[in-house]
């Protein structure tokens, strides 16, 4: 039994290893699914992706929340802004910066179709308790050697959570990808020999997102068919997929 999960966090080991007229791209799944955005790397766009995601559900039909697991409270901070500009509320977003996660997330997911956490760099109990509280684990990764190699904390973490939650999924999101280069295809190529897959939808670096950011909004929002707004419908899709 490792003592940094099964004496903080009451694990036990297992002995198994939207507008109407939208068309929804994601029907017939499991309700209550927990997805967590972890990379213990600070920048990796780990709030960007889930404000995003968790807006693509909801405009598709489903019932989700937000959970800001971050101290630094940036999804927070991105919905006051979008509450101060007037723009309607498309899904709950509340704090929860708390080592309890694994606790109080169940009892939310159940009023849920879908649970987004955006996780915390650099804060290990944290993400530990988002671990046991997460179906899925998204992984965002900038294209850099950097980057790449510092995903083998987060790798570990996973490992170790698996050995009390052997059915947590996890998977690697190329995230920033600049247009017009080869560093999203040498990014993925490196990752391939870690543990999990990477997503087929990679997310480039868009002026677009940070324009959103500043203003609370989503890019399908502001440009619908733009190329921002494609990307995030994709990987929406694949992480559906996935559940």
């Amino acid at each position: 039994m490792n003592k940094r999960w099964g004496a903080k966090y009451g694990a036990q080991e297992t002995g198994s290893g939207v507008p109407t007229g939208t068309e929804d791209r994601f029907p017939g799944k499991k309700t209550g699914k927990v997805i967590a955005l972890l990379n213990q790397k600070g920048g990796a766009g780990k709030t960007t992706i889930a404000t995003h995601l968790a807006g693509e559900l909801a405009m598709h039909g489903k019932a989700v929340t937000l959970l800001d697991a971050d101290p630094q409270g940036s999804a927070l901070d991105w919905a006051q802004r979008r509450l101060q500009s007037g723009d309607s509320r498309l899904y709950g977003v509340f704090g929860l910066a708390r080592d309890s996660l694994h606790r109080e997330v169940p009892g939310i997911a159940q009023q849920s179709d879908c649970v987004v956490i955006d996780g915390p760099p650099r804060v290990a109990a944290l993400a530990r308790s988002a671990l046991l509280a997460a179906d899925l684990v998204l992984i965002p990764v900038q294209p850099s050697a950097y980057d790449v190699w510092a995903t083998q904390e987060m790798v570990t973490l996973i490992t170790e959570a698996r050995v009390f939650r052997p059915e947590l999924l996890a998977a690697f999101v190329v995230n920033r990808r600049v247009v017009g280069t080869v560093i999203g295809r040498e990014a993925r190529a490196a990752l391939a020999d870690q543990p999990f897959p990477t997503l087929r939808a990679d997310i480039a670096q868009r002026i677009a997102f940070a324009d959103c950011v500043a203003a609370g909004k989503l890019v399908w929002e502001v440009s619908p068919k733009g190329a921002a707004a494609r990307e995030i419908a994709a990987l929406a899709e694949a992480v559906w997929e996935m559940l």
